[in-house]
């Protein structure tokens, strides 16, 4: 039985979620329990120099060089307190895996630049200050053997769920939001996955421009607008939503760019009717991801919803009449924690890393092959 601790920082920028699991074995055997959860907020100054670096006009070499070194101090602390409030000596910490902050992501050949991606949070420094072996750069691997990196998480689904002998797929709601369908078969070829467009991201920074709220609690201001169709028809032609699977985005294609561009084109729109809009926007991309893609193919016996999204009774409650013939549950049905489940994914990465077992879902990401995810820093 070993310790570890999985780290995630999403593109919603919520907080440094790290989860504390015991794991036993590997592969699709592997056996695990979450121990402890925290969510460790990322300090404002902070904050904004991750917004500046993934801004093509503000980003510059220096800041992004900078910002790799202050995370990986930052995700160092996440860890201490973690064990602190589990009341575990870091010491008894077998390893430390880390997702790092993604600043830009570009899946495709786009004008002169190849595929790539990139994660900071420099393992060194995390390595050094809790004195634990780290594993991070998950997404690189998959790159090189002609994947787009993202999404992972369908592992650790087909770990959870392949057993179940039912068609289930299962959306995470965070900045982005995608979903896995993992089938009655339980092979691990078989699965789908992709992204199906925005998740929090554009309700998030609505909210924080129009309101100054860093999100939308259980959905009540998008309850209390109303939801502009002329708008909603426009963002609906966004060209992501038409690309087939596997496909994977990012704030390149809905970050704050795109929430100030639809405010500035919607000028006498109320906030509460643009977030409303918003709220309906992603609910209907993920709805209409299923009816593309995957209903023609299979029916699904259960759609289970996880990540910060799924505690917003408007948008589950939209989901839900978009899809009436699904049964819609959350992962706490299942008896699991909808905030902890990426930073689960990446712990249960890391040891698969550290076995040598290689954790890619080729189907998911367009790899041409099965690879090993992630570099390995010996503390």
């Amino acid at each position: 039985m070993k310790y570890a601790i999985g780290l995630m920082s999403g593109t919603s920028l919520d907080g440094i979620d790290s989860s504390l699991v015991e794991i036993e074995g590997n592969g699709i055997n592997t056996k695990f329990k979450e121990k402890f959860f925290n969510c460790y907020s990322i300090p404002k100054d902070i904050k904004r120099e991750i917004h500046d670096s993934m801004d093509l006009e503000k980003s510059n070499v220096a800041l992004i060089c900078s910002l790799n070194y202050k995370l990986g101090k930052l995700f160092a602390d996440a860890c201490i307190e973690l064990c602190y409030r589990a009341d575990i000596p870091i010491e008894n910490i077998d390893f430390i895996a880390s997702h790092g902050q993604t600043i830009y992501h570009n899946p495709y050949n786009v004008k002169n630049y190849v595929p790539s991606t990139l994660q900071i949070g420099e393992p060194s420094i995390i390595a050094y200050n809790t004195k634990t072996t780290v594993i991070s750069n998950f997404r690189g691997r998959d790159i090189a053997a002609g994947g787009q990196g993202a999404p992972l998480v369908p592992y650790l689904d087909y770990i959870l769920f392949s057993k179940y002998k039912k068609n289930i797929a299962i959306h995470n709601i965070g900045g982005i939001a995608n979903t896995t369908i993992v089938p009655s078969t339980g092979k691990k070829d078989d699965i789908l996955a992709f992204d199906t467009g925005p998740g929090n991201m554009i309700i998030d920074g609505l909210c924080m421009e129009l309101k100054g709220l860093e999100y939308d609690k259980d959905g009540q201001v998008a309850k209390s607008g109303k939801i502009n169709y002329k708008i909603l028809e426009k963002m609906m032609n966004h060209s992501f939503l038409k690309k087939l699977p596997p496909k994977s985005t990012g704030r390149e294609d809905f970050g704050m760019n795109y929430v100030r561009k639809l405010i500035g084109e919607n000028p006498d729109v109320t906030s509460e009717d643009l977030i409303a809009t918003a709220t309906e926007f992603t609910a209907l991309t993920m709805a209409e991801a299923y009816k593309s893609f995957v209903l023609d193919k299979l029916k699904l016996d259960e759609l289970i919803l996880c990540g910060g999204g799924a505690y917003n009774s408007t948008l589950l409650k939209s989901l839900q009449g978009h899809l009436k013939e699904v049964k819609v549950s959350t992962m706490e049905d299942h008896g699991m924690n909808s905030f902890s489940k990426e930073a689960l994914a990446f712990a249960i990465l890391g040891n698969e890393c550290l076995n040598n077992i290689e954790s890619n879902v080729k189907s998911a990401t367009g790899a041409k092959d099965y690879v090993v995810l992630g570099d390995i820093t010996y503390s």
